[in-house]
């Protein structure tokens, strides 16, 4: 009986050879292929340029390109370039951009237990360091967890633009001031409560229309931190500034989730790290930063008034009911203004 097995020629070894080590080559050609395939990241919010915040994300921007050695192509789009806040908190949340910035006060009616982060209802971050407690602990992180199950995006790290003062055509030196003044307020209902309370005329625009609603009338006034004052050239239509510290406005660094958790483990603990060390940096700056920045829009001609300590107080007073009423909105809203007004 002949034997079924062939000879192994010269000719069939070698293109055993040859293609076996093909083959072997593959699964590292395959691997190579991974290892270089790009993740878009595009960056974009409202801050304005050269803020401490915007700054940051330029940093940021920079080292999540470098250190993913181009894996992460991350792309910065400042100053409201792609939209103004609302399409970017839209398109963080479905993905048409990975990463913008707000307060968390801007998930107020999907996730009202979490909007008390952001500052609201007004007074309830007495210091920069109470911020810190209530961010940096496990309240930030609790946070981060309900945005992600109830928006779709995680907040990575927490920046921050500050205090915000009022900035107005005429001086504001008195609760009375405010009576009528026709003042700017993000499209939200917390900030209309807020000011109606208090006897003005909020008038809810895009961030982007403050500057030409001002110089046109539509409004009298704004509520602002100093360096988007500076930023944004708001002081040519505004030059009166009163101090009053009334909301302090933390800025999530809001990305979306699914294209998160899509990058590979070593990118997602890498852009994870670079985010909470880049906007440390950041809230730093911007502290170390707010009064040379106050010294240069006097500079630039703005009066500067604080408002009286008694004014203040009933500033606070007025509006101390917005606790109760926002709390009201669940249980889990109630508790979460407790626990964030028992660190202060």
């Amino acid at each position: 009986m002949k034997s079924l097995t062939r000879p192994c020629t010269g000719v069939s070894r070698r293109l055993f050879i040859k293609t076996g080590g093909a083959m072997l080559a593959m699964p590292a050609i395959a691997r190579q292929g991974f290892a270089q395939e790009k993740f878009v990241c595009k960056i974009a919010h409202t801050e304005g340029i050269g803020t401490p915040i915007t700054n940051a994300f330029d940093a940021w921007t920079k080292t999540l390109n470098e250190k993913s050695e181009g894996r992460i192509d991350a792309q910065h789009f400042p100053a409201a370039q792609l939209g103004g806040l609302a399409e970017a908190l839209e398109g963080s949340r479905i993905g048409t951009i990975q990463v913008t910035t707000a307060g968390p006060d801007s998930e107020e009616a999907i996730a009202p237990e979490i909007a008390a982060f952001g500052g609201a209802p007004g007074f309830i971050y007495k210091n920069e360091a109470h911020v810190d407690a209530v961010l940096q602990g496990e309240l930030g992180q609790k946070c981060s967890d309900i945005a992600r199950a109830k928006t779709g995006v995680e907040f990575v790290a927490y920046g921050e633009t500050g205090f915000r003062h009022i900035l107005a055509k005429r001086p504001v030196g008195s609760l009375a001031d405010l009576s009528g003044l026709k003042i700017r307020v993000p499209q939200l209902r917390i900030w209309v409560d807020f000011w109606t309370l208090l006897g003005a005329a909020p008038t809810p625009l895009p961030y982007s229309e403050q500057y030409s609603a001002l110089s046109t009338g539509i409004i009298d006034a704004i509520d602002s931190d100093v360096f988007s004052i500076v930023g944004f050239k708001f002081h040519e239509q505004a030059r009166n500034l009163t101090l009053t510290g009334h909301w302090f406005l933390p800025k999530a660094v809001r990305v979306n989730a699914a294209w998160l958790d899509s990058l590979p483990e070593d990118l997602r603990t890498m852009f994870r790290e670079t985010a909470k060390a880049e906007f440390a940096e950041q809230r730093r700056i911007n502290r170390a930063k707010a009064a040379e920045t106050l010294g240069e829009l006097k500079g630039l001609g703005v009066e500067v008034q604080a408002l009286p300590p008694e004014e203040l107080a009933k500033m606070e007073e007025q509006t101390a009911r917005l606790y109760e009423d926002f709390g009201s909105k669940s249980p889990e809203t109630a508790e979460m203004i407790k626990a964030i007004r028992a660190l202060g």
